[in-house]
């Protein structure tokens, strides 16, 4: 999937016209409450089963963000050597969630779902899997990171309980030598870290 202005990856769809976009191309904006996507999709959730399974996730984290490896909380994670739930439809994986024990907490390494396949609650799917093992693991909380130009993503875990309690500031330039451009043309600098207690 291309994005329609430069052919780049897409990692977006426009959610009034359908276009697939990179991030650059993407453009924050106010969706009034009638044109919410009323319709629903079909998909399983479960756990990745075979290494092209862990191929793909490879093959995602690279459409995504450029790279396998996510920084988060000061780690540098390979997101398909880590614990990862699936989201399957139509024979492919349509999203997938990564995560690794990080002391009284889940660390989420990377979550993405395909641009096709967002605003149907597939983020939302997977994230609760990863509660419920962090319940189950007799977890406190489930960890998450995001770089500081992803509006989306800031916007979506705030949707479902997380709260923004760490910024650090410059952690992204950093680990990449440069300020690069990110959603919108934004500058991508400062790690932003957030957190779900689990009940």
């Amino acid at each position: 999937m291309s994005c329609e202005y430069c052919g780049k990856d897409a990692v977006y769809k426009c959610c009034s016209c359908g276009k697939l976009v990179c991030a650059e191309h993407a453009r924050l904006g106010t969706t009034c409450h009638s044109c919410k996507r009323e319709a629903t999709v079909e998909y399983a959730v479960g756990r990745v089963t075979s290494n092209e399974e862990k191929k793909k996730i490879q093959e995602l984290g690279k459409r995504f963000w450029g790279e396998e490896e996510q920084l988060t909380f000061g780690r540098v994670l390979s997101v398909a050597e880590l614990p990862t739930y699936v989201a399957r439809a139509k024979d492919r994986i349509v999203g997938f969630v990564s995560f690794t024990d990080f002391n009284e907490a889940l660390l989420i390494a990377a979550l993405a779902v395909q641009p096709d396949y967002q605003g149907f609650g597939v983020g939302t799917s997977l994230i609760k899997k990863v509660e419920t093992e962090g319940k189950r693991l007799g977890k406190k909380k489930v960890l998450v990171s995001t770089s500081n130009d992803d509006l989306p993503a800031l916007a979506f875990y705030q949707s479902i309980g997380f709260w923004i309690f760490e910024v650090k500031p410059n952690a992204i330039a950093e680990k990449h030598g440069k300020i690069m451009k990110g959603i919108g043309g934004l500058p991508v600098r400062d790690e932003l870290r957030l957190k779900k207690l689990l009940h």
